[in-house]
């Protein structure tokens, strides 16, 4: 890439920046890191991003999107629960989802996304109707799997987290791009640490 070409993604960039945007990405990053170390302030991290992002997504017309944001907030006060210490001081452990439960999330996500994403063409004039679908119900089991604690979390995110960044980049919320650019690689030293985990306990069943 040549100098001049840098400087006009860089300028892009800075033009697309917004301080709700930017200190939501920040909380995000937050989180993903607090998630990997099985941290329960991940929860307070992530209230707080969606909080933020609920406003973001709504006002780039990505509305399942800022829908999602709703959920997660739910499932945040959720997570802050089930991550507690019971009463012997025993944490959540890391487990598998059975690919039964993953094949028919997996089948169920594409045909509610169909009709959502036409719903969206037609009612709201969302860009990017499919993908905004698609991703925002695959989110919403992901995000299921990281509050049990489910290993396979992991993989969800990393496709998730792809398509995420092409309707960020087709939106121009650059900053929300580079972030889930940084959750890719976050995602990968996430599976790799809950795997560890896992294969010290071996847990002998899957849900």
């Amino acid at each position: 890439m040549s100098l001049s070409a840098l400087s006009s993604t860089l300028m892009m960039i800075w033009a697309g920046l917004s301080a709700t945007e930017l200190v939501g990405a920040l909380l995000g990053l937050l989180y993903v890191v607090l998630v990997i170390f099985e941290h329960r302030a991940c929860w307070v991290a992530a209230l707080l991003s969606t909080a933020l992002y609920l406003y973001v997504f709504y006002m780039a017309g990505l509305f399942l999107q800022a829908a999602l944001q709703g959920y997660y907030i739910g499932v945040a006060l959720y997570g802050w629960s089930a991550w507690r210490k019971d009463a012997d001081g025993v944490v959540l452990p890391v487990s598998r989802a059975s690919w039964q439960l993953q094949t028919g999330a997996g089948v169920s996500i594409v045909l509610i996304s169909l009709l959502t994403a036409a719903w969206l063409a037609r009612e709201t004039g969302s860009p990017q109707p499919f993908m905004d679908s698609l991703t925002t119900w695959a989110s919403v089991f992901a995000t299921w799997l990281v509050a049990r604690k489910k290993l396979e979390n992991w993989l969800w995110w990393f496709v998730i987290d792809a398509l995420i960044m092409v309707l960020c980049f087709r939106a121009r919320l650059y900053p929300s791009m580079v972030l889930y650019a940084c959750y890719l690689a976050l995602v990968l030293v996430g599976w790799r640490a809950w795997r560890r985990e896992w294969l010290a306990t071996m847990p002998t069943a899957v849900t």
